[in-house]
């Protein structure tokens, strides 16, 4: 989906498909078959974005051969899809049976996330629409444990040569794309002071931030203010997610960790976090210590666990859809649009509690919808040419 903001730029509306399981080039172009295309058709668009997710192999795979990028552009065309975002975070395996820390590896530090992040790069070029400049996001560096000076120094030195590397890319292609490092809890960029700390000295020509709106949440970062820290700074957002989290008021309560105990699930981590009566965060690094005590549970819950953004989970669950709301007023209610590349990032369906593998597309669907609304709604308009 485009939409125009009333500066005059347009806003590319994308689901991201790191919610279906395939890997190879056959299973991703399958699966525009089998979900992207019926969310499209489900939504009642013409066309809509698919924020693809590519393996390091296929990645690879398809820097090293045009035709390969060409015919995967005619997939996404014949059926009303277009791409101008990719998600880079997970380097392979996001469908494991146990994934939780294994997707923040390799990290920054590592030659082989600068090898695969320049491979994605390459690829999105060949895939972008005419006119339209791509994005990339990727891990928040690393987990925060360990991490040295001489990791510090080493990514530093990488995030340089992706500049580099996406400068030439532009010189060789014509097509812009840069990257946005995507800060979430746990991770050596968990808040917005310690992205800027990170990016500095980095050119923001072609490095910035992906803004997770769930994220934002877990960690209790105020919206407006962080946009405010990142322009006074001048690093751009190159790129938002548009997700929730999930939010109990009274964790203590017997009846709410029966209904918690259901979403402590083996594949992702959902990091929990509880505002101290000081202000401070607690917090656990998965939603199962947090049920067995490391938490107090005085204060509510909010726990990186992305729910479905039109619907509000049962009562006495909720979700962090005001943030969201609040983060979608920061973007786009003033006279210009901050961003032009804004993500559904729900990719925990298939671990909900509730989930029916038949509904997927539906749901997606709704979501894409509920979030053009919302769009509609601060003033831009859809753009059906």
């Amino acid at each position: 989906m485009r939409l125009r903001h009333p500066d005059g730029s347009t806003v590319h509306l994308a689901y991201c498909t790191n919610v279906h399981p395939a890997e190879s080039l056959d299973g991703i172009i399958g699966q525009l078959a089998a979900y992207a295309e019926p969310v499209r058709v489900a939504a009642g668009a013409e066309r809509i974005g698919v924020g693809l997710w590519l393996p390091a192999e296929t990645a690879a795979r398809l820097a090293a051969e045009p035709a390969a990028v060409a015919r995967l552009r005619r997939e996404l065309t014949t059926r009303g899809l277009e791409t101008v975002t990719l998600n880079g975070f997970p380097y392979r395996g996001f469908h494991a049976r146990v994934v939780k820390r294994a997707v923040y590896y390799p990290d920054w530090s590592e030659p082989a996330r600068l090898e695969y992040t320049l491979d994605l790069a390459r690829v999105l070029a060949g895939l972008l629409p005419e006119g339209a400049r791509g994005s990339i996001s990727t891990l928040p560096l690393a987990w925060r444990t360990v991490w040295t000076s001489a990791q510090r120094s080493m990514a530093a030195r990488q995030l340089d040569a992706l500049a580099e590397g996406l400068k030439q890319i532009a010189a060789d292609t014509g097509r812009t794309v840069r990257v946005g490092i995507e800060p979430e809890p746990g991770c050596v960029v968990e808040h917005s002071e310690e992205a800027l700390r990170s990016l500095a000295g980095t050119d923001s020509e072609w490095i910035g931030l992906c803004l997770d709106a769930c994220h934002l949440a877990v960690t209790h970062e105020d919206p407006a203010g962080v946009l405010d820290r990142l322009r006074e700074a001048g690093v751009p957002v190159v790129k938002v997610q548009a997700a929730t989290a999930l939010e109990v008021a009274d964790p203590a309560a017997p009846a709410v960790r029966e209904l918690l105990a259901d979403f402590a699930e083996p594949r992702f981590l959902h990091q929990t976090r509880e505002a101290s009566a000081g202000g401070r965060l607690l917090g656990t690094d998965d939603l199962g210590p947090a049920l067995a005590g490391a938490l107090p549970g005085r204060r509510p819950w909010r726990i990186h666990y992305h729910v479905p953004l039109h619907e509000e989970p049962s009562p006495p669950l909720a979700s962090t859809r005001p943030v969201l709301l609040e983060t979608l007023r920061a973007l786009f209610a003033g006279r210009r649009a901050v961003t032009d590349h804004l993500e559904v990032e729900t990719y925990t369906w298939s671990v909900l509690p509730d989930h029916r593998e038949e509904t997927l597309a539906t749901g997606i669907a709704a979501e894409l919808t509920w979030l053009r609304e919302e769009l509609l709604g601060l003033g831009l308009r859809e753009v059906t040419a």
